[in-house]
């Protein structure tokens, strides 16, 4: 099978890069990138410097894209926000979605274009949203899926329990056609039995052959009539791990087993940084920021409450992979990284190479014309190259047996 790939909401490349450092075959036919309300498009420009100029790459509001100019493709990636999910019907319209939400322009894409393979990638909190009927919106995706004649497959996985410098946990769906050579030489006894055995994520990122004691694994009958039905009466509690497959649904909570190296903060951290990214004379700010706190507060309504929080280390430690890496990276906020740079033995906060380096990125990748600041954000909304790259090696694998 060719290797083409379609990429909506680039950013600037990890997907990308991911796949390309995993082989060399995959021929990106298309791919997207617009950010909203910014009239400096920075994300488009640093993937255009990165991979170089191509009408392959457009920067277009995906909602207004007429989905059938899109080149066919066998492989469609992205990462999307976790957004609102709900459908209503609308008399002789049919099914509406609400308007913006970017899950629809995925859909709309696969059903014109018809791709055999996806993988996409979100915040791990899509399994458990909205908060009033949990698991609705992954409810909704599984059954616009399950009408194009998917089977899908999701974990959620956290980088540093893999290897990586940077405990950053994202759910990655891989879905496929039922018709593949893929789907038709699985064999297994049990839904579970394939989540470990057979499972797409299994030879990359393997996982224990016990689940968690705390987290009952569950399995049901997926029966809907339409996704209006799923969007005003679905709800589920999705564990960590699961598929859907032939009209059934099993989820459990997996945990990880891995056994190899784990690379630590310290490890990406350069050397002979420039003074501008030092604290001087800021000690006070930042050990409140960063420490426990209990504060009575009044609400709108005149209701009296207790807003509290834990503490977060100070500094943060250098022989342990990273905190999640945040948008906010680049101000001065309880969230952002401060360490005590080996050389100097003084506090600092991370270069944006160092952050860079924590997604797996080359060095100084962003460093494409945006402001420093927003190469900084960039990272905060990326996902970790590497993870990308090993499931680029097992989508090698399949697309070889693919006819």
């Amino acid at each position: 099978m060719e290797r083409t790939v379609c990429e909506l909401f680039a950013g600037v490349g990890g997907f990308r890069l991911g796949l390309e450092k995993a082989s060399k075959d995959w021929d990106f036919v298309w791919s997207n990138q617009w950010e909203p309300k910014r009239k400096s498009q920075d994300a488009f420009q640093c993937y255009i410097h990165n991979f170089g100029e191509s009408d392959r790459h457009v920067n277009i509001d995906i909602n207004k894209v007429d989905k059938s100019i899109i080149p066919n493709h066998n492989l469609l990636v992205g990462g999307f926000p976790c957004q609102d999910y709900s459908v209503a019907s609308t008399g002789a319209k049919g099914i509406q979605g609400k308007k913006g939400v970017l899950w629809w322009s995925i859909y709309e894409t696969l059903k014109v274009k018809n791709p055999s393979f996806i993988l996409l990638e979100n915040v791990d909190r899509l399994l458990k949203s909205p908060s009033k009927q949990r698991g609705r919106d992954f409810g909704v995706m599984l059954a616009c899926l399950n009408n194009l004649n998917y089977s899908v497959e999701w974990r959620v996985i956290n980088a540093a329990e893999y290897g990586f410098a940077q405990r950053r946990r994202r759910v990655f769906i891989f879905a496929y056609k039922n018709d593949t050579r893929f789907s038709e030489c699985l064999e297994y006894n049990s839904l579970r039995e394939y989540l470990h055995k057979e499972g797409f994520f299994q030879k990359e990122f393997p996982i224990q052959d016990n689940s968690n004691p705390k987290k009952i694994p569950k399995e049901i009958e997926f029966d809907y009539n339409g996704l209006v039905d799923v969007s005003d009466n679905f709800s589920f509690m999705f564990l960590n791990s699961g598929i859907m497959r032939k009209g059934k649904i099993y989820t459990e909570e997996t945990l990880p087993d891995f056994k190899g190296d784990v690379k630590t903060l310290g490890d990406i951290l350069e050397k002979d940084v420039d003074e501008k990214y030092y604290l001087n004379g800021e000690l006070d700010d930042w050990d409140y920021m960063k420490g426990s706190k209990r504060i009575e507060r009044v609400s709108k309504t005149g209701h009296k409450y207790t807003f509290s929080e834990g503490a977060i280390a100070f500094p943060d430690p250098i022989d342990k992979p990273s905190r999640t890496m945040l948008t906010s990276e680049s101000s001065k906020n309880r969230s952002t990284h401060i360490i005590r740079d080996p050389q100097t033995n003084r506090l600092r906060k991370l270069t944006p190479v160092e952050c860079e380096r924590l997604n797996g990125f080359d060095d100084n990748w962003t460093n494409k014309g945006m402001s420093e600041r927003f190469r900084y954000f960039c990272m905060g909304n990326a996902l970790v190259v590497g993870l990308v790259e090993k499931m680029g090696n097992a989508l090698v694998d399949i697309f070889k047996k693919e006819e």
